[in-house]
């Protein structure tokens, strides 16, 4: 078996197209349909169920892509620190983030960080925390940002910021803004939160926050994206809550934002990956969001919505 059998293979199981993952490769199908015939002979098993309308794994080629993931991987971690040896920071840095992170911040410093390390490329993966958790473990992510609490002793964690939460309600929902009854009000409304399968921590946390005010909402709508729990808002859905830092990056939307910063309930958003990761953008990354903070609690200290009392 040679690299390239690997390489194509995980390309095929990705598509699960021969065609779409033969153009993926730059070749023709006709090549590609023969390397994984030959891998399949040579290792004695089926690696996929084939017929003229899909192409599906079977458990070998499931077992197979899991393995060939972990040791292409690897070798881009290896042709990395081979370039780092020579001077220069360069290869792939694979950034796992969640969807309500500020993400006009994250662009800011993704612009920085090519300015700082020109060879250095990056990809970014919207994911939750607990898959983040899942990937950096298996190296599959480089660095992941994330909410706390982050549960795994094989990680790396840095604390960027802590923040508040606010009430996110369609634009002139409260009538005139008065929050003198807002626990009553809210007591009526349904509510928009994460999936509490995709985000558990997250979801608890806005039902404490629910509970501290007096009563236990009525989710009428889970989902699993910053973008679309505000656009469910926007259009009289439901009520939301979500953190302070989220008001700037959605101020396009007709949307009100009341502070819950008199709440003693707070979000930790963390850099993380794993033991041992000494990539000097790990680092560069770390003090450059840290920096940041600064001008995420001055917004927030600066904002001018009621807060709850």
């Amino acid at each position: 078996m040679e690299l390239r059998h690997l390489l194509y293979f995980k390309t095929v199981a990705e598509e699960l197209h021969f065609r779409k993952a033969a153009e993926k490769l730059f070749i023709s199908q006709p090549p590609l349909s023969r390397q994984i015939k030959e891998l399949e002979e040579e290792l004695g098993v089926e690696l996929f169920y084939r017929n003229n309308k899909r192409v599906v794994l079977t458990e070998a080629g499931i077992y197979l892509k899991r393995e060939a993931d972990e040791i292409l991987s690897k070798l881009d971690a290896i042709k990395h620190n081979l370039g780092q040896l020579k001077g220069a920071v360069t290869g792939l840095l694979r950034i796992g983030y969640i969807s309500s992170v500020n993400q006009q911040y994250l662009i800011s410093v993704l612009k920085e960080l090519r300015e700082v390390y020109p060879l250095v490329r990056t990809r970014l993966y919207e994911l939750p925390t607990i898959k983040q958790v899942k990937a950096l473990e298996d190296h599959k992510l480089d660095i992941g940002i994330m909410r706390a609490p982050i549960k795994s002793d094989k990680l790396h964690v840095d604390t960027l910021f802590v923040e508040n939460f606010v009430l996110a309600l369609s634009k002139g929902c409260l009538a005139n803004g008065d929050t003198t009854n807002l626990a009553q009000f809210l007591k009526q409304q349904s509510f928009i939160f994460f999936n509490r399968d995709y985000a558990p921590d997250y979801f608890r946390k806005l039902e404490e926050i629910c509970q501290r005010m007096g009563f236990y909402p009525e989710v009428s709508h889970e989902v699993n994206n910053v973008h679309s729990i505000l656009q469910l808002v926007e259009q009289g859905l439901g009520v939301s809550i979500v953190p302070a830092s989220l008001k700037n990056s959605f101020s396009h939307l007709n949307l009100d934002f009341i502070n819950l910063s008199n709440l003693p309930i707070t979000t930790e958003v963390v850099l993380a990956y794993k033991k041992g990761n000494k990539h000097p953008v790990s680092e560069w990354l770390v003090e450059r969001y840290k920096r940041g903070n600064l001008v995420i609690n001055e917004i927030q200290t600066l904002s001018g919505e009621e807060k709850v009392t």
